[in-house]
């Protein structure tokens, strides 16, 4: 597929623009570990393709990821979204696609509160909206057909960037949008060593690559309706 006609783009959340050492660095402190332990076995079960909640499982078994966050928030410890951890290329990726008449949005697999916390960073974009708030996560087909919908546009005329293969490019690209691989956390570097990864519409190594990897499309001057969450 080509990027000739793209009107929407929507990215992942983690990994993609936000840098989640820090989520990952205070859930090692929570469970007493050595957070270069916990790395490193993270990037183990990512290697060996098993769910990101599976390294919890390791140092703990029986581990209820509920139960834990809820418990992390009666002491005050949940980690926070902040404009520190945003990618130093997110903010001019994003200025650029909206100067270009893009509609923009952000939507991934993420918690309860996430999507207030990043509305709160003020980031020139159309929708923000994540799995909590709709009620189903990726990879399922239910999700990226939300994605079009809050877009506004055909599914052939939205782009979804993420940094895994599995839960983004891959269905994204099912579902008939357009795929753009971002080769950028521990997902991105062992997903971009698979075979697979050749099936992205586009690879790219940071999102200062993305508006001219969608150069071919006008974006469009007047976005289409959009019924998620605005900023």
């Amino acid at each position: 597929m080509g990027a000739d006609g793209i009107r929407a783009v929507f990215l992942d959340v983690g990994e993609t623009i936000v840098d989640e050492t820090g989520v990952w660095e205070s859930w090692a402190d929570w469970l007493g570990v050595p957070r270069f332990t916990f790395m490193a076995v993270l990037g183990q079960v990512i290697e060996r393709g098993g769910s990101h909640t599976a390294v919890f499982e390791e140092f703990r078994p029986g581990f209820d990821l509920e139960t834990e966050r809820a418990a992390r928030a009666a002491e005050g410890r949940l980690w926070t979204v902040g404009r520190r951890d945003l990618y130093p290329d997110v903010l001019p990726c994003l200025e650029r696609l909206r100067a270009r008449g893009f509609t923009i949005g952000i939507a991934g697999n993420q918690p309860a509160g996430v999507t207030e916390m990043l509305q709160e960073l003020g980031l020139p974009v159309d929708v923000v909206a994540t799995s909590a708030d709709w009620g189903v996560e990726k990879p399922s087909p239910a999700f990226f057909e939300r994605v079009a919908a809050e877009a506004g546009v055909p599914a052939a005329r939205v782009a979804y960037v993420g940094d895994r293969l599995d839960n983004d490019v891959l269905p994204a690209q099912a579902a008939g949008m357009f795929g753009v691989f971002l080769r950028r956390g521990p997902w991105g570097y062992a997903h971009a060593r698979r075979p697979l990864s050749a099936r992205a519409d586009v690879r790219i190594d940071s999102l200062a690559e993305l508006p001219e990897a969608l150069a071919g499309s006008a974006g469009s001057s007047e976005p289409g309706p959009l019924t998620g969450r605005r900023l």
